[in-house]
C-alpha cells in the first residue's frame, strides 16, 4: 500500500500529526500518510470515512461513536486528546442575546449532521432541561458557514471550539457567550476497518510515532510561539489552551469515555439501548 490518506480539522489539537509529517517521522517507519484538513469536522470525516475518500480520521469521540453504532464500518484505535473539548456558544455580534438561556428555541448553525456542532447542541439543551425535540438546526457545512449564518441571520447560535472561534470574536464576526465543556476525552483516532483488519501493526506504530511528538510538543519551550503563529492565535489564549489540554502520550485506553459518551447519546434519544447493545466489539 502506498500511504493512508488521513483527516483531521485544522486546528491546533492536530499539530502533532502535521509536525510528525513535516519532520519525516512516519516516513521514517515506512508509514507514509497523507493529510487532508476537514473544515467540516467530524461529519465530514465521518462521510470521507464511509465513502473511503479517507482511510483515517481524527475526529470527536461522540460523533464516531454514534456513526459506528449507528453501521459505519469503522473501528476506533486509541484515544487521541484525553482533555475535554470546549465548545464556545457564539451568537449574532449585533444580537441581543446575552444569556445562555435566550438561545432555548432559536436555530443552531451545525457543520453537518452527527457532527460535534449538532451533538453537542442536544447535550447544552439537556443541561438546561429544555425540550430537545424543538431543536432546529441550519446545516453550514464548517466555521465559515456558521459565521456566516449568524451574520445573515440564518442562525441565532453556533458552537464550535472555542480557541479557534476566538479571532472571530475580536473581528466581531460573532459573540461568544458561555460554553460547553464535553463530559469525556474529546478526540480519537479512527479508522475504516478494512484497513483496520490489513495494516494493524502500522497503525498501530502510527499511533505511538504521533503520541511521541504530541509529548515533544507539550514540553517543548517555543510551543506557544509556534501554535500562536502557525493558527494565528494570541499567545494568552495559546498558553491557556496548552494548559488545559492533554493528549495520549502512551497509549492508554479509556472504556469510560466512551461508556459515558454512549450513556449520554441514549439519553438524548440519539442512540437507542438496541444500537448500544455490545457496544465495545462494535467500536474496537
Amino acid at each position: 500500500m502506498s500511504g493512508f490518506k488521513i483527516g483531521g480539522v485544522p486546528e491546533h489539537f492536530n499539530l502533532p500529526w502535521r509536525m510528525g509529517i513535516e519532520e519525516g517521522r512516519f516516513k521514517k517507519e515506512g508509514i507514509h500518510l497523507h493529510w487532508s484538513d476537514m473544515g467540516g469536522g467530524t461529519g465530514q470525516m465521518i462521510r470521507g470515512l464511509e465513502t473511503g475518500s479517507i482511510d483515517i480520521a481524527v475526529l470527536l469521540t461522540e460523533g464516531i461513536a454514534l456513526a459506528i453504532l449507528k453501521g459505519a464500518d469503522v473501528k476506533i484505535l486509541r484515544v487521541y486528546v484525553t482533555s475535554p473539548l470546549r465548545w464556545g456558544i457564539h451568537v449574532p455580534f449585533n444580537s441581543d442575546i446575552e444569556t445562555v438561556d435566550q438561545i432555548e428555541n432559536k436555530t443552531f448553525a451545525i457543520s453537518r449532521e452527527g457532527s460535534g456542532s449538532h451533538l453537542m447542541a442536544y447535550v447544552k439543551a439537556s443541561q438546561e432541561g429544555w425540550d430537545t425535540t424543538k431543536l432546529k438546526f441550519n446545516i453550514v457545512g464548517d466555521v465559515y458557514g456558521g459565521l456566516w449564518a449568524l451574520e445573515n441571520n440564518e442562525a441565532q447560535a453556533f458552537m464550535w471550539e472555542k480557541y479557534t472561534t476566538h479571532p472571530h470574536t475580536v473581528q466581531k464576526k460573532c459573540r461568544y457567550i458561555g460554553e460547553v465543556v464535553t463530559p469525556w476525552p474529546c478526540f480519537v483516532i479512527a479508522v475504516r476497518t478494512e484497513i483496520y483488519d490489513d495494516y494493524k501493526e502500522q497503525l498501530v506504530r502510527m499511533c505511538e510515532i504521533v503520541e511521541q511528538k504530541a509529548k515533544e510538543l507539550k514540553v517543548n519551550e517555543d510551543a506557544i510561539d509556534l501554535i500562536s503563529w502557525r493558527y494565528n492565535l494570541l499567545h494568552g489564549q495559546v498558553e491557556n489552551w496548552l494548559n488545559e489540554t492533554s493528549w495520549n502520550y502512551d497509549g492508554v485506553e479509556y472504556p469510560l469515555a466512551f461508556e459515558k459518551a454512549i450513556s449520554y447519546l441514549i439519553k438524548l434519544n440519539l442512540l437507542t439501548e438496541d444500537e448500544a447493545v455490545n457496544w465495545r466489539e462494535k467500536l474496537f
